[in-house]
């Protein structure tokens, strides 16, 4: 079950991040940014979903409206619950959801080092469509027709 994420899921949201993230640390150097978001905040702001199996948050996403496509912020699966295809039902529904809000395009980006995230996102029908360094990050840009 995919759900919009409560306030009092913050602590468990962030633990799942750190954990899905702790990877890229040495490839790094740093903590990736989606390990030092604020999640209360984000959970305040209505665009944190989370993915529950058996009664536990196994996944999340977050989703920005933007004015010209829906931004994929964040997507991470527990490491022990990777492999079950949790990371496509959440890729899905953050498709659906751009497309129920009216968008044509879903755009997502990720660290240059993140070389699987890429090669999945590609296989999963998103283009490259730009690299920039932004916040101390050099970002692979990638976007997606919905329509």
């Amino acid at each position: 079950m995919i759900r919009l994420a409560h306030t009092k899921d913050a602590a468990a949201v962030a633990a799942l991040v750190d954990a899905a993230y702790a990877m890229y640390i040495p490839r790094l150097g740093r903590k990736p940014l989606p390990m030092l978001d604020d999640y209360t905040v984000l959970i305040s702001q209505g665009i944190v979903y989370v993915l529950e199996d058996n009664g536990a948050i196994a996944g999340l996403l977050v989703l920005v409206p933007e004015d010209d496509a829906m931004l994929l912020r964040n997507i991470a699966v527990k490491p022990d619950a990777q492999g079950r295809g949790f990371g496509r039902a959440l890729l899905n529904f953050a498709q659906a959801t751009a497309r129920s809000d009216g968008y044509d395009a879903i755009r997502l980006y990720t660290n240059v080092v993140m070389t699987e995230n890429q090669a999945l996102y590609k296989h999963c029908g998103y283009a490259e469509i730009g690299r920039v360094e932004e916040h101390g990050s050099r970002r692979v840009y990638m976007a997606k027709q919905l329509r």
